[in-house]
């Protein structure tokens, strides 16, 4: 029997697959007040028609100066919640369970205003210097994702992840790249991860749903977090009630990356046998056989599919003919789909 296609429960979410979507940036609030628009609702509703387990958002910014763009999606403030409320209530009609990916996107925010990271060290040569934060904008930062958690909660979404990856701010307090602080925010692994537990705590504290956290598991670069350095952070994520790590890679400094089929898996199975704990892996999986492997062999318990789920709405119908696994389809789409 296919594994790609058991459920699984993360701390009391009960996903009926082990499909995900990707959390994937759109860039499309052209009114760039972080609303949701009808774009949204039909990218994300199509994958739950589709059959994936988990929606999850693109980047969702926590603060306006923690966009990555001006064209974000937001949640920090209250007018944001009907619309996210209406996305999740359309997720949840078609069987799957909605995430939320909560960010700031640090010294990698394109915006014309003041940006800002743990030191005043621009991304390259193109980037705006950051304001180096000081203790009162780390303690307004924390605030803000506990807000945005609350009304994460509002929007009766399921899961909530923290973009800890792909070089933006939490990112960039974990890495010695681009954390060069003196103070207790820097320096030793324990210091860099202050930010993050601290966000953690925050957020649990008025959260009663599953906690994930998407980690770049490799820097690529000699200088940036080691394998046990990574391996540290994610124990200490299980210890601070991380119900499961999503392991991508990169973007922390400027490198050049060649992908290959699965080439992410590798640090995800290594965090999932050494840590303990529960893993998503992503990075050019593309099939459902590929997929299947992942799962049956205990490499990581989540796949999160992103450009596949781009090309094809219905990749997990596409996975499932596959593996000759008989995938209900919605009601409205059963003739297509015998």
């Amino acid at each position: 029997m296919t594994k790609l296609f058991s459920s699984i429960e993360l701390e009391g979410v009960t996903l009926k697959n082990r499909i995900a979507m990707s959390s994937m940036c759109m860039y499309s609030c052209f009114n760039q007040d972080g609303k949701v628009t009808p774009f949204h609702q039909t990218h994300y509703i199509s994958r739950a028609v589709g059959q994936v387990g988990l929606v999850m958002t693109e980047a969702t910014a926590v603060q306006p100066e923690g966009r990555i763009s001006h064209e974000d999606l937001g949640i920090w403030n209250d007018e944001h919640i009907e619309g996210l409320k209406q996305l999740t209530e359309g997720i949840h009609q078609y069987g799957a369970a909605a995430g939320i990916q909560l960010a700031h996107a640090g010294r990698k925010a394109k915006l014309n205003s003041s940006i800002f990271a743990p030191s005043p060290l621009p991304f390259n040569d193109t980037s705006k210097t950051p304001v180096e934060m000081d203790k009162k904008d780390i303690e307004k930062t924390v605030d803000a994702f506990k807000s945005a958690a609350e009304r994460a909660n509002s929007a009766s979404f399921d899961i909530i992840e923290i973009h800890a990856a792909h070089g933006y701010l939490i990112n960039q307090f974990l890495s010695p790249l681009t954390n060069h602080r003196s103070d207790e925010y820097g320096g030793t692994s324990e210091n860099r991860y202050r930010l993050l537990s601290e966000i953690i705590t925050a957020i649990k504290s008025v959260w009663n749903g599953s906690l994930t956290v998407r980690i770049s598991a490799d820097e690529y670069d000699e200088q940036g977090n080691s394998q046990e350095e990574i391996l540290y952070f994610a124990e200490r994520m299980k210890r601070d009630g991380v119900a499961l790590i999503d392991c991508s890679s990169g973007g922390v400094v400027p490198v050049s990356i060649k992908p290959f089929p699965g080439y992410q898996v590798k640090r995800c199975e290594t965090i999932k046998k050494i840590a303990d704990i529960n893993t998503g892996a992503v990075g050019l999986i593309t099939s459902g056989l590929q997929a299947e492997e992942i799962i049956q062999n205990d490499r990581a318990d989540l796949v999160f599919i992103g450009r596949a789920l781009l090309r094809n709405p219905y990749w997990a119908k596409q996975a499932a003919d596959e593996l000759d696994y008989k995938l209900s389809a919605p009601q409205q789409y059963e003739r297509g789909w015998k």
